[in-house]
């Protein structure tokens, strides 16, 4: 059943085009002929999710396995949810626009630890019961094969014969620890879905054909290496996870896939995204072994991947998407040593295209003029650094292998290359700190700011972000804490410090999420009734900074709720901490690092069934190395640390040896010329009328940028396509009059241009024509007199064609129609709405659904750019004043611009 959101996804709903589900890239499958539906879910909003590139990999592998079909969803606006919940109409997938429960299977991604709440807020949407339990509960003769309609319309449907799809989550944090969450969801996706996930869909296929129960289908799945059933399982009065049944593995394993750059390519929104740009990974996994880092055990071991692989990926990337930048992506891009040759490979094929490259934080010690060079060009971006201490002993504590020479290397070769500003990332609360590695902060940022001074140059200006160390499952520090007081004093302590620095942005962490994070992080099963009573008072999309207090304040609740804020206090106080420093008194006082805490090592973990590859004896070992601030060396590039991953379970690091550095063919230099002016008449029709203008603008870049049209570029140091709207429309209006101005470099035929842009091209956004036309002649945007409108009005007034037609009449006949408007200056103005009127027609008339007489109205106004323009709106002023009556304006479709000589 197809859920009616053309009711819901209207222009009162902020960016309404999030939930088209009808972006460049996207795969349409038949849902007859499919034997496994999906939903990747991801609960966030649409902004975050769709440039989330592990759910675009795992979207394109699932589309691509026979039989399967493959859709989305996302964490709505506020305002939708609102719509949804008053409606009583279910969450819906966003390309088939199906209610969720209609699927076999929603897979949700979890990479945060309070996240969870975002995901139980879809699931109440979808009106799909929020725990196994009450899942099972409501299927019990049900099985995968039964996909009755019953409830599919109604979100409060308790049909107990429904069959609810299987829920599950993946992503860091569900792997490292999902015991707070396992109440929620049926199964977990352990480590890399690459190959796991078309694994897990071959049993659902197998399990629907032979009509196995939910459980029959749950134990099958348990079989799979990397699928981890909570049910299955049962927690001890310890905290540790054991089996409840012989046929389930004990621990269950991480599953490590090798990443493939083709299926990082798909899906282009039409809003822009947080990443509104092409993403390729080049290496997975990272063997650097900082020791509060919980992605670098994660992922181990560490696989490059081949160059050429890279390169051909970005390069049929760029094609296929029409972005103009693309990302390089690992934990530590720096450590792929094919950077330099495939960044100025890319960067020497795409020259005359004007494509940059953003890179994440990368490590300041490999930072050179090679990486440099493949960064710069006319729009240079932002470039980051992670030092993570202030002194070289809290750096070699945490094992992060950066010494202060290498660290003023790096800074000093991009402020050499021209960058101006640079971000660092450091964190207090670190094992061991004590107030001088604190003060080692805002030591280090100044003595940076010394080194990289010149003649004729501004001081290096820093924005710094300093997090506060939390602690994290499966890494060496995971049984260490800081309690909260203690972080409140050395921010403080730091900002009294950074008072006397000039040109440095500071940004600290909120130190009670923090510990919030720390709590849900290292929980056990206890957490899930936690989590849950958090969402019911309010917790949900508690990364975002404004929602801080709420978030802060509803965990708390809960946490009191469910009795367990005497464990939260142990997190708040820094009772787990395994370090402690006694300063001697005597006159050679040195400090004295020990143990010292009545937690042991070997108590068992509410994570330790689940098997990463790393060895926990060899993390409590790592541990003692950070006592004696012991370094261990990456061991992709010297000797192996025998952390344990290597071996047939995981497989071994692949390092790829850097193929040589191609010779730099020079930086782009925007083709300026104007060889032909050609003008595009165009239509904005169904969906594409809740795209905005701004969308539009770049929606338009993407398109010559993939029919590969010799567009001009201005020039200056931000180069643009020549390419001119002649307006903007507003946002939900359709159009079958648009206006557009392209200049070329090189002269095109007429036919020839309009069907490679018609090629690319929305099928609701259709060409009608083009024309060329003089080089020096005003842009269309100078040249706008009149434009055309039809309005569809209403009202609720008993009313006839007669009366309609009269009202038309009495307009027609004044020669003044007085309407006060404010300027941009705020102040009051009064203007002659009939002088902007030049023709005003009445169309038809007819009864809606809701029992109001609506109108078509056709009427041509003023609409020049100086301001002298008619708005749809001040039509229905003039229709109110003469009749007396309240009018709504139902829609608006302008039918064409008008341009003078």
């Amino acid at each position: 059943m197809v859920v009616a959101v053309e009711r819901l996804i209207t222009s009162d709903i902020l960016k309404p085009a999030r939930y088209l589900g009808n972006e460049l890239l996207a795969v349409h499958k038949d849902w007859d002929t499919t034997a496994i539906r999906w939903v990747l879910t991801y609960p966030e909003v649409y902004e975050v999710g769709a440039s989330n590139l592990g759910h675009i990999i795992l979207y394109n592998i699932l589309n691509a396995q026979p039989r399967q079909l493959c859709d989305r969803a996302y964490l709505p606006g506020k305002d939708l949810a609102a719509k949804l919940r008053e409606t009583n109409t279910p969450l819906f997938a966003v390309e088939s626009k199906r209610s969720l429960r209609e699927f076999d299977i929603l897979g949700f991604s979890l990479s945060y630890e309070l996240g969870a709440t975002n995901i139980l807020e879809m699931l109440d949407l979808a009106g799909i019961p929020l725990t196994w339990r009450e899942r099972q509960g409501s299927s019990t003769s049900a099985t995968l094969s039964d996909r009755g309609a019953e409830g599919q319309g109604n979100r409060e449907s308790t049909d107990t014969q429904s069959y609810f799809p299987l829920i599950f989550a993946g992503g860091q944090t569900a792997t490292s620890n999902p015991e707070p969450y396992a109440d929620f969801f049926d199964f977990i996706a352990l480590g890399d879905g690459e190959e796991l996930l078309p694994e897990i869909s071959l049993v659902l296929e197998e399990g629907k054909q032979a009509g196995l129960s939910r459980e029959q289908l749950l134990l099958d799945l348990a079989q799979i290496p990397g699928v981890y059933v909570p049910r299955f399982y049962d927690m001890a009065e310890n905290g540790s996870v054991h089996p409840l049944r012989p046929d389930v593995p004990k621990r269950i394993l991480r599953r490590v896939a090798t990443p493939i750059p083709a299926y990082s390519i798909g899906l282009v929104p039409y809003v822009e995204t947080v990443h509104d740009r092409l993403t390729i990974e080049i290496r997975r996994g990272c063997t650097r072994g900082c020791r509060f880092c919980q992605p670098g055990m994660l992922t181990r071991p560490a696989r490059d991947v081949e160059p050429d692989k890279v390169v051909e990926a970005i390069e049929q990337g760029m094609r296929a998407t029409g972005y103009n930048e693309f990302s390089l992506l690992s934990l530590s891009c720096s450590d792929y040593l094919s950077l330099p040759a495939v960044g100025m490979e890319i960067k020497n094929r795409l020259k005359n295209e004007n494509i940059s490259l953003t890179l994440p934080s990368q490590r300041v010690d490999r930072f050179d003029e090679n990486i440099a060079n493949i960064l710069g060009g006319t729009r240079q971006g932002g470039l980051t650094f992670a030092p993570e201490a202030g002194t070289q002993r809290m750096r070699d504590i945490v094992n992060k292998g950066l010494t202060n020479e290498e660290l003023l290397r790096g800074v000093k070769t991009a402020w050499e290359q021209g960058w101006d500003k640079i971000k660092l990332y450091f964190m207090i609360g670190l094992p061991g700190e004590t107030d001088a590695d604190v003060v080692g902060i805002a030591e280090t940022v100044s003595w940076l700011q010394r080194e990289c001074r010149g003649k004729g140059r501004k001081p290096l200006n820093f924005n710094l972000t300093i997090s506060n160390f939390t602690p994290k499952p499966h890494t060496p520090f995971q049984w260490h804490s800081v309690s909260t007081a203690e972080f409140k004093r050395k921010q403080n302590l730091l900002r009294q410090e950074f008072r006397r620095i000039k040109a440095v942005k500071v940004n600290f962490t909120d130190v009670r999420i923090s510990a919030m994070e720390d709590f849900v992080g290292r929980g056990d099963r206890n957490l899930s009734k936690v989590v849950r009573l958090a969402w019911e008072l309010g917790a949900g999309m508690d990364s975002w900074y404004e929602n801080l207090d709420r978030a802060f304040s509803a965990w708390g609740s809960a946490i009191a709720q469910a009795d367990l804020d005497w464990k939260y206090r142990q997190v708040e106080n820094g009772e787990w901490n395994l370090f402690h420093i006694e300063a001697q008194k005597s006159k050679e006082a040195e400090e004295n690092i020990s143990l010292s805490t009545p937690h042991s090592l070997d108590i068992p973990l509410p994570w330790d069934h689940i098997d990463t590859g790393i060895d926990k004896k060899w993390l409590q070992e790592d541990l003692q190395r950070a006592l004696e601030a012991a370094i261990v060396p990456d061991c992709s590039f010297e000797g192996c640390s025998h952390c344990g991953v290597c071996g047939t379970d995981f497989g071994h690091n692949v390092v790829i040896q850097s193929p040589v550095i191609p010779k730099f063919a020079g930086e782009f230099v925007p083709n300026t010329t104007k060889a032909q002016r050609l003008r595009v008449w165009f239509g904005k029709q169904g969906n594409m009328a809740l795209m905005s203008h701004l969308d539009l603008i770049r929606l338009f870049d993407r398109i010559v940028r993939r029919s590969g049209l010799p567009i001009a570029f201005t020039g200056g140091f931000h180069p643009m396509p020549r390419i001119s709207l002649a307006t903007a429309l507003a946002l939900g209006a359709t159009s079958s009059g648009e206006i557009a101005d392209f200049e070329l470099t090189v002269p095109v035929e007429v036919d020839t241009f309009f069907r490679k842009l018609a090629r690319e091209m929305p099928t609701d956004i259709p060409i009608y024509n083009v024309e060329q036309i003089d080089l020096k002649a005003s842009a269309a945007t100078q040249l706008l007199e009149s434009a055309e409108y039809l309005i569809t009005v209403a009202t609720l007034a008993e009313t006839t064609p007669i009366q309609w037609q009269t009202w038309i009449d009495t307009i027609k006949a004044k020669e003044e129609l007085w309407y006060e408007q404010t300027t941009k200056s705020g102040k009051s103005q009064l203007i002659n709405l009939r002088d902007r009127l030049f023709e005003l027609e009445l169309v038809e008339t007819h009864n809606s659904i809701a029992e109001s007489m609506s109108s078509v109205i056709r009427y041509l106004g003023s609409y020049r750019q100086d301001g002298l323009l008619l708005r749809p709106e001040q039509i229905l002023f003039m229709l109110e004043t003469v009749a007396g009556v309240e009018f709504q304006l139902l829609h608006i479709h302008r039918n064409r611009l008008i341009l003078g000589v």
